[in-house]
């Protein structure tokens, strides 16, 4: 019955033990030269008992020693290339920490305000992210951009050519701002042209010098719009200015209805006329003929008669 118990094996592993340490004992001493002492004895079952255990001793090290010459020039732990490598986004902090060793080198050189730097077609965000190939959040990288600002404000005449091509890498391809558009001349006729648009109606005006007549679809302003209000709102422009009876009104106008077409003829009438006097610009600002008037009719929506008109509901 004591096999069966866990104590009772430990005990009889334990008294095999003893008997294997014992005979061993005795036949060190059998073979023994007798000028050995006994503790060169009781050395030898201490070795054969660390053996057995699986420890190491002084005649089976567990292993060589270790020769730290050979060592002297190898570095302690792999140091990575970049400082941000142990980062979420590695290629997206060289850059931030490159921007900001740039700032620091250049801070004590003088800036111009914001509105008179050049201006720059930053990278948008999705581009950036498959410019560094990185999944960049947008915090951080307005961050990056408050950077390239701060360095885009150097003043221009000054501002060393390192910084210059360092903004380079993160512009658009083709910097929109870059290109200067041609501003509108008077053609060899006489004629400034002038394009409007308001809801779904265009218009293209051509002005030039004369005593005030006015074609729209090579009718008459009375036959276009029969309404005095959409008269008066498509020559606004120069009823507003004073010129009624100093220019001629050529228009082609297409899309939408009276309305429309009434306010987009208004919109590049004014246009037309800031290319023959510049100078009109404030009046007609205040006059709001040069002002892009965006609105639109707003969509009918699933369950509505209108866009916000609901049918008629009567609970019983």
């Amino acid at each position: 019955m004591g096999w069966k118990n866990p104590t009772g094996v430990a005990h009889a592993m334990q008294s095999v033990r003893s008997a294997t340490y014992l005979r061993a004992s005795l036949s060190q001493r059998s073979a023994a030269p007798p000028h050995l002492a006994p503790r060169t004895i009781l050395s030898t079952r201490t070795q054969l008992h660390g053996i057995q255990r699986g420890y190491a001793t002084e005649a089976h090290p567990a292993a060589p020693e270790i020769d730290f010459r050979s060592l002297e020039n190898r570095p302690a732990r792999i140091i990575p290339a970049s400082p941000s490598y142990f980062t979420g986004t590695p290629k997206f902090f060289d850059h931030l920490l490159k921007l900001e060793s740039i700032l620091a080198k250049y801070a004590s050189l003088p800036t111009v305000a914001a509105g008179d730097a050049p201006r720059m077609a930053w990278l948008k965000l999705p581009a950036f992210r498959e410019f560094v190939g990185e999944t960049v959040p947008t915090k951080k990288y307005k961050g990056l951009l408050k950077v390239l600002q701060r360095l885009n404000r150097i003043d221009p005449s000054i501002s060393p050519q390192e910084v210059r091509l360092t903004l380079e890498q993160f512009l658009r391809p083709g910097n929109p701002y870059g290109l200067q558009i041609a501003s509108p001349t008077v053609d060899e006729l006489g004629r400034a042209r002038g394009k409007g648009t308001r809801k779904s109606s265009s218009a293209v005006v051509y002005l030039v010098e004369g005593d005030g007549e006015v074609l729209i679809n090579e009718k008459s302003l009375v036959e276009a719009f029969p309404r005095v209000h959409d008269r008066e709102s498509a020559t606004w422009a120069l009823r507003s200015s004073n010129r009624l009876d100093k220019y001629n009104v050529w228009a082609k106008v297409n899309g939408g209805g009276t309305t429309g077409q009434a306010e987009a003829v208004a919109l590049a009438l004014g246009r037309a006329l800031m290319v023959h006097e510049p100078a009109l610009k404030p009046i007609l600002r205040r006059a709001g003929v040069i002002t892009v008037d965006a609105r639109r009719v707003e969509r009918k929506k699933p369950g509505h008669v209108k866009a916000r008109k609901s049918p008629t509901w009567v609970k019983r």
